[in-house]
């Protein structure tokens, strides 16, 4: 049985039965009312908060990134919760801008201050306005693209193909075609849902299947060079797909996705990202490989040559063993805060943030559509939701299957329907309010568990003649390690380093002026000593910018 996984979800529609929920419309703002939310914020909180548009995408739509944190926010450790990965996942855009003004407007309380005395956050609502946008616009269809001018199907045809609203109704669905040569039929679980006939069951189709249009081009698609564009999620670099649908002409091609990434290689404070979009490691860990040199080539557990920064290794394809201790950590923190039970469907892309941000960025890396409904294995997640839809007296999420007459198919039964964009991929309205507090609780809580350094046990030793051993341990408090396993060679990942400053007359005659700090897993510490000669004060400071600058004074005498 499918099970609605989320006890803010069930509460939220107790009186089902009384009382229809909406469907996603409603309560969802649009990029001007985004706009315009996320420059009220820093009129509000100047002290706190401040707005800036990153760069204008193709259909002239800013990228905005709020930031938010006290003093010298880029000085101390940073998270950035992104949203919008994916245009058809509308709610990651309220997720993250409801985010951002529900800690403002919780600022004044103990726990929220001392956070943001720690960490800043970087908000990111929605970059990928342009396809968002359509959600809003007078033709509704699921998008993911820019508005960038493409040529899809290499044809020497711009845009040539787009999907058209044969039914007037305003939303683009799908067409079924009667015909014995089909390969789809009407699904066992809802006969609402086209389903691939499975051969295997003996099953044999009698329906052919398309995204609703014509066949503008002759090509025999149908809608595969519609408006745009370019997808921010497979215009990354990790696994980028050269001449991949919607992938760009190169990795990072298009502005927005350029100026997020900058901005966040910019930032070498930020230690996390927490993203909404269709990936998922938050439901469902990423799980590291058992097989020998399968997560990374053999050079990993050698020593770094005399002189070498950082140890040399490979490739990395599947998370490393003490980044997935965090994952599954992490993991368990958001079951416990959202109630969301199992995890979604998997969706994998090439060229998507969520990785990117993890092996190449070298962040820990967190991704959830922020909303579900759990699928049983080998079952249409179609047909769940429309029973989920049934059951919670969802209205207004389906277009029943009415007849056409096509062009395409003389003398053919043509029917138009299917479930509205949007509406499968996206929470009720109703639910926004409830999801919003929870993801708030879940980031809060997740970013207090940031690195964190602290010296410990300091001990001067008295050698004779003015010679003192200074010994000292610099412990990691936090529960997350000062950067991931994957980011310890990457180069936009800051090295912590300890310093000495020895006061006039004072001289070291053993240990390191300045000496780089290792990586320290949450809880772990290190131990350095020095033989300082003469009496007086020294300066300790450790630290980098991804966990932040400790500082002490010790007496010699």
């Amino acid at each position: 049985m499918m099970k609605i996984n989320s006890g803010i979800l069930i509460l939220a529609v107790t009186g089902m039965f009384i009382c229809p929920l909406t469907s996603i419309k409603g309560q969802l703002h649009d990029h001007s009312q985004i706009s315009k939310n996320s420059e009220s914020l820093a009129r509000q909180h100047p002290d706190l908060c401040s707005v800036k548009s990153l760069v204008k995408t193709a259909g002239g739509k800013d990228i905005w990134v709020i930031t938010i944190g006290t003093g010298t926010a880029d000085s101390k450790p940073g998270v950035a919760v992104v949203g919008g990965v994916d245009g058809k996942y509308l709610a990651g855009r309220e997720l993250a801008l409801g985010f951002a003004e529900k800690i403002l407007s919780n600022s004044s309380e103990k726990e929220i201050r001392e956070l943001l005395s720690k960490v800043t956050f970087y908000v990111f609502p929605d970059v990928s306005p342009d396809a968002s946008e359509q959600f809003f616009s007078g033709l509704k269809y699921e998008r993911s693209l820019n508005t960038r001018t493409t040529d899809d199907d290499r044809d020497f045809m711009y845009d040539e193909d787009p999907g058209e609203d044969l039914n007037k109704d305003g939303f683009i669905t799908l067409i079924r075609i009667k015909d014995p040569a089909g390969n789809y039929l009407e699904s066992d679980e809802d006969k609402r849902v086209m389903a691939t006939a499975d051969i295997s069951k003996g099953q044999t189709g009698n329906y052919l299947v398309y995204s609703e249009g014509t066949d503008n081009d002759k090509d025999g698609r149908y809608n595969e060079d519609g408006a745009g564009g370019v997808s921010f999620n497979r215009n990354f670099t990790y696994n980028y797909e050269e001449f991949g649908i919607n992938s760009g002409l190169y990795p990072v091609s298009e502005a927005e996705t350029r100026a997020v990434a900058d901005f966040l290689y910019d930032h070498f404070n930020i230690f996390m990202v927490i993203a909404f979009g269709p990936q998922d490691n938050l439901g469902q860990p990423m799980k590291a490989s058992d097989r020998t040199g399968a997560a990374q080539d053999q050079t990993q557990n050698q020593p770094p040559e005399e002189g070498m920064m950082r140890r040399q290794r490979g490739r990395i394809t599947s998370i490393l063993k003490t980044d997935e201790a965090v994952n599954k950590l992490v993991s368990d923190k958001y079951h416990e805060i959202t109630g969301f039970k199992g995890a979604p469907q998997a969706i994998s892309e090439p060229g998507n943030f969520m990785e990117w941000a993890y092996y190449h960025y070298g962040r820990y890396s967190f991704s959830t559509p922020g909303w579900w409904l759990t699928v049983e294995k080998g079952k249409s997640a179609e047909a769940a939701f429309l029973k989920f839809a049934d059951k919670i007296n969802l209205k207004d999420v389906f277009v029943p299957w009415t007849p056409i007459i096509h062009p395409d198919f003389p003398g053919k039964t043509v029917e138009v329907g299917g479930i509205k964009p949007f509406e499968a991929l996206n929470p009720p309205a109703d639910t926004l309010g409830e999801l919003i507090s929870a993801h708030y609780k879940f980031i809060t809580s997740v970013s207090a568990m940031h690195p964190e350094l602290e010296f410990l046990d300091v001990k001067v030793e008295d050698a004779g003649e003015k010679i003192f051993r200074l010994t000292l341990k610099i412990h990691n408090k936090g529960l997350l390690a000062t950067n991931t396993e994957a980011g310890e060679p990457n180069i936009w990942t800051r090295v912590m380093r300890l310093s000495v400053e020895p006061s006039a007359g004072q001289t070291i005659l053993s240990g390191l002026k300045v000496q780089r700090v290792q990586r320290l897993q949450g809880d772990e510490n290190a131990e350095f000593s020095w033989l300082i000669s003469g009496k007086g004060k020294v300066g300790i400071s450790a630290g980098s910018l991804n966990v932040g600058q400790i500082t002490t004074s010790i007496e010699l005498k």
